[in-house]
């Protein structure tokens, strides 16, 4: 075997998991992130989600000043990651869902090019595992990088992986520009306002049903009203739902409640079910906010508007959510809070039932 290959392979695979450690610390992941991926129960937890990418940055370290039968150790424990992130993405792959990963950082879609590059870090992490002990002892593959042979290898090798790792695998969950037919509501400063991928996280109906708020909305448009049975200003926005319903028939009207569908007052059981989110994770992945807020879910799988907090600014977003659809407000007067809202545009497209402007489905 080529004595470049016990300081390439090490080197490579050092520098793509302190790349991978970094990137995860700039953008840190979520545990809703890590279940959508597949990751067991009972490697889900906040302690685990919070070493992780210092995990990676030591592992990585290791692998590069590390020789012998430690440095064979640090490549058995690369190798054995390696795998376990194949696995979930494979499976991920297999299922044909849209669920993003986070695995350097930026999260973005789950594709076939995201397993080709996870099946290539693994044989990576093989080759290191079966020539890393050539290396001394302490200083590993940065002292016996002494031969011009071995950086061309760690070169070639470096480009293939970091061709991989950069592929383009799809939109990113986040920055995603909003359609160029789909109009705003709101005045110029809405021409700022971002859509957001739909959070694919998982909510208890108040049959106790678990579904994914993603898919949820694909079978049609929500507003989503965040409220809870011991907020003052909630108690307008609950009393008045029966009325938005009625003037917004094409969106589901959903109450949100942090409480379980047992302890609530407010559960609602005849559809459209109140949802239930205990673990918060849907305010979590929009963005944390106070009761009463309301959010506009597309069925396109993109956020169409908000979130907006406030008795009188949700007020305000369901009149331009009418309007957005019919042209005009609301012709009762009084019936919602007259003006625009500037915490984000309505995405008229995003929840009109039948086929976009564009020509795409919703």
């Amino acid at each position: 075997m080529p004595d470049a290959f016990p300081v390439a392979m090490p080197l490579v695979l050092a520098v793509v998991l302190i790349a991978s450690g970094v990137a995860k610390l700039r953008a840190p992941d979520d545990l809703a992130g890590w279940r959508d991926l597949g990751v067991p129960a009972a490697f889900r937890r906040e302690w685990l989600r919070r070493l992780h990418p210092w995990a990676e940055l030591a592992l990585g370290v290791a692998l590069a000043v590390l020789g012998g039968w430690l440095g064979l150790l640090a490549a058995l424990v690369a190798l054995a990651l390696m795998l376990a992130y194949t696995v979930l993405v494979a499976r991920v792959v297999r299922r044909s869902d849209d669920t993003s990963c986070a695995c350097f950082g930026a999260r973005k879609r789950v594709t076939r090019v995201t397993l080709v590059r996870n099946i290539w870090l693994s044989l990576l992490a093989l080759v290191t595992a079966a020539v890393v002990w050539a290396n001394p002892l302490l200083g590993g593959a940065v002292v016996a990088a002494t031969a011009d042979l071995a950086w061309v290898v760690a070169l070639a090798v470096a480009a293939v992986t970091a061709a991989l790792v950069v592929w383009p695998e799809g939109e990113a969950s986040v920055a995603v520009s909003p359609p160029a037919a789909a109009p705003a509501v709101g005045g110029a400063d809405d021409l700022d306002y971002i859509r957001t991928r739909t959070p694919a996280v998982p909510v208890t109906m108040a049959d106790g049903t678990v579904v994914n708020l993603r898919t949820l909305a694909a079978r049609k448009p929500i507003l989503l009203l965040a409220v809870s049975s011991v907020c003052g200003p909630c108690e307008s926005i609950y009393e008045r739902r029966d009325e938005w319903r009625a003037l917004l028939p094409e969106v589901d009207v959903r109450l949100l409640l942090a409480e379980p569908a047992a302890m609530s007052r407010w559960t609602e059981r005849d559809e459209p079910q109140s949802l239930h989110d205990v673990e918060e994770y849907v305010a979590g992945s929009i963005g944390d906010w106070a009761t009463p807020t309301a959010v506009l879910i597309g069925a396109d799988g993109l956020l169409a508007g908000g979130p907006v907090t406030g008795d009188l600014a949700v007020e305000a977003f369901v009149g331009d959510v009418y309007e957005s659809l019919h042209g005009e407000r609301p012709g009762q007067a009084g019936s919602v809070h007259d003006g625009p809202v500037r915490d984000g545009p309505v995405h008229d497209d995003s929840v009109r039932e039948g086929p976009m402007r564009d020509g795409s489905a919703v």
